[in-house]
């Protein structure tokens, strides 16, 4: 563990250094006073001799003195090493998240020359093998580098604390986030509750009355809920130093935004695409389902048991629900391993999803949240209807179209240079039965 930096640890230090500074000075004092003694017997010989007696206990008294001082070096230079040790495996700890291979590999080097150094004090003091000529500086250079060292240490504690502060903010500002949105559910509930009219459509669901206008309703969840994700997905990605606009790049190469802000449209076009991939399919292409279920009260029971409750809760509930190897399998495919090392320093969380368990972390918790809601989609579009509901997408270049499309930025309207024509599209289109359900576009 790190030393906390705070006053009262560093007050100390500053008196352990004093310390030693009044030591230095005192061995030298003594060692010059042995030397005058000396000097004064030799330029006298002819007055009376000192006892002998007197002058072997002060040479006794030097003599242990410069053991000591010796002492004191070798201990100075076994703290200072220890004082090394410690700060660079807290430099280890930082490099390895996010991951820094030259870091660590650097730390590696400097803690196993330490331990050899370790090693030789140990030698030079079962040896009795001590630095007596320089041990005053000897003495004052290691106290000097344990003081850089604990320096080291503490800029690295703070290095760590700023790095779990902005990680503190990302999930204070999402818990914000669903804080907002459950107050303003909770204001409906009031509403409806305060009301003597019928609840409304969405929470009085029937089978039996299912039209295209329930779909569009949980579409608008859906779409809000993969906002939420990306928003928190793209935090992660500055925290972890990502080039955001080269990795926007690759997934819409050449595509020109109206505001630099608007990047995180391509983000959510990502995620959008692996989210509702196979969404024609009555098993949604999971693996492990693989005959086509017809019944159309089969999706909405399905629909009406994981609505009212929570990802985590539904996977526990039931851990080998079509729900669950959805959840995981989409996950898998959305994040790449590479992008979560990068992110978090492990594979934690992809090692728990292969093993079908259930990441206790908020960033799982808010991908969770997106399955959930594009689960309900698909099963209310087989519920709908019993062919489901098929997906389209306008390629890059297509003229806009308001039967068919939506657009997400109102600049191209606005300006009288915009050609209106689709750089991309963000949320996917679909036909349920005989009724258009327009997509979403960002236009050029």
């Amino acid at each position: 563990m790190m030393d906390p930096i705070n006053q009262s640890t560093m007050t100390p230090r500053k008196s352990k250094l004093a310390r030693t500074f009044a030591k230095v000075l005192h061995i030298r004092a003594a060692t010059n006073l042995d030397k005058l003694q000396k000097a004064k017997t030799f330029e006298k010989p002819n007055q009376d001799k000192p006892n002998i007696n007197e002058n072997i206990h002060f040479h006794q008294d030097i003599e242990k003195l410069q053991y000591r001082a010796a002492m004191d070096a070798l201990i100075a230079k076994l703290f200072a090493t220890i004082s090394s040790v410690k700060a660079t495996y807290a430099g280890l700890q930082y490099s390895q998240s996010p991951y820094d291979p030259e870091g660590i590999q650097s730390a590696d080097q400097i803690i196993i020359s330490e331990l050899k150094r370790l090693s030789e004090l140990k030698q030079s003091y079962l040896k009795k093998n001590l630095d007596y000529p320089l041990s005053e500086t000897t003495l004052l250079l290691a106290e000097l580098q344990e003081q850089k060292n604990l320096v080291k240490t503490y800029d690295i504690t703070k290095k760590k604390l700023v790095d779990q502060r902005r990680s503190k903010e990302s999930e204070t500002a999402l818990l914000k986030q669903k804080l907002e949105e459950m107050e303003r559910e909770n204001k409906l509930i009031e509403r409806r509750l305060n009301s003597s009219g019928p609840l409304s459509r969405q929470e009085n669901l029937q089978f039996s009355k299912l039209t295209p206008t329930d779909f569009v309703a949980f579409l608008k969840h859906a779409t809000k809920s993969v906002r939420t994700f990306v928003k928190l997905m793209v935090t992660e990605m500055e925290f972890a130093n990502w080039d955001i606009p080269s990795a926007a790049a690759s997934i819409h190469p050449d595509a020109v935004y109206w505001n630099e802000t608007h990047i995180c449209f391509t983000f959510e076009s990502f995620v959008c695409r692996e989210m509702f991939n196979g969404f024609a399919h009555p098993s949604f292409s999971t693996s492990g389902e693989r005959k086509t279920v017809k019944r159309q009260q089969l999706f909405f029971d399905r629909f009406m048991e994981l609505k009212y409750l929570r990802p985590r809760e539904y996977v526990t509930w039931k851990p080998t629900s079509s729900f669950a190897r959805f959840c995981y399998n989409k996950y898998l495919q959305l994040v790449h391993p590479k992008m979560e090392m990068s992110l978090f320093g492990n594979l934690n969380q992809r090692n728990l999803v292969s093993v079908g368990k259930f990441p206790e972390t908020t960033f799982f918790e808010a991908f969770a949240e997106v399955a959930k809601r594009v689960w309900l989609l698909h099963c209310l579009a087989f519920a709908t209807d019993q062919t489901g509901a098929s997906v389209f997408q306008v390629k890059k270049g297509g003229r806009f179209s308001e039967v068919f499309m939506e657009s997400v930025n109102e600049e191209a309207f606005l300006s009288p240079e915009s050609d209106r024509t689709v750089e991309f599209t963000v949320v996917p289109g679909f036909k349920l039965g005989k009724s258009v359900v327009q997509c979403q576009v960002y236009v050029s």
